[in-house]
């Protein structure tokens, strides 16, 4: 019997080898790309954070007149503090009635969208006090007494003080006191502390300062 012939064996089976190796090796491969990460079933999404700083609902629009550097109207963070819209405003102006501003200005207190805050000047108080006292001298009839010409002031006014206007009881004095401070008596009704109908009777015996 001839000798068992290796080479004539591989040249036999020669392809059904070279199947059987590469296969070997794409499963090597697959093996390792799986442990390295090379492949991922998973989708990769990259979530951003949505901010909302220069879209409308980040901003609010306010106005500051009055006794300041630049007055206009400003559009600020939504977050914004009053003391962010006199920065803008460049600060109070050499006229500003500081002491009115340190006593009834809250800086802290947050800016709604629409708000006007005005910043009155030194001798401003003195002004309007001197033209409603003559603007009484010289009516001959008044809807009110003769005592009632010393107007309230509802940045400082006391329960009992604001209680005593006509139509304001314990809750509207209450509501004035805890939405102070106050830059125009307007904004008694803006802010929510009154109505408007409550406003057209008092505004003539109240003032800011």
């Amino acid at each position: 019997m001839d000798s068992f012939d290796f080479d004539e064996l591989i040249l036999k089976f020669r392809y059904p080898i070279l199947i059987l190796l590469l296969g070997l090796i794409f499963l090597i491969g697959g093996i390792f790309v799986f442990k390295t990460g090379g492949f991922s079933t998973q989708t990769k999404v990259e979530v951003l954070q949505a901010t909302n700083s220069g879209g409308l609902k980040g901003e609010l629009t306010a106005e500051i007149t009055g006794a300041v550097i630049s007055p206009g109207v400003y559009k600020l963070n939504a977050d914004a503090r009053v003391d962010d819209l006199l920065i803008a405003a460049g600060g109070f102006s050499v006229s500003a009635d500081r002491i009115w501003t340190d006593k009834y200005l809250n800086r802290a207190a947050k800016v709604t969208d629409g708000q006007k805050i005005y910043i009155p000047k030194v001798d401003e108080q003195s002004k309007v006090l001197s033209a409603r006292n003559s603007s009484l001298d010289q009516t001959t009839s008044s809807n009110f007494p003769s005592d009632s010409s010393a107007l309230i002031n509802i940045n400082s006014a006391s329960t009992s003080q604001l209680d005593s206007l006509p139509g304001i009881g314990p809750t509207y004095a209450q509501n004035i006191i805890e939405h102070r401070p106050y830059s125009t008596i307007q904004e008694l009704v803006s802010k929510g502390a009154i109505k408007q109908s409550l406003l057209d009777k008092i505004k003539d015996r109240i003032s800011i300062y």
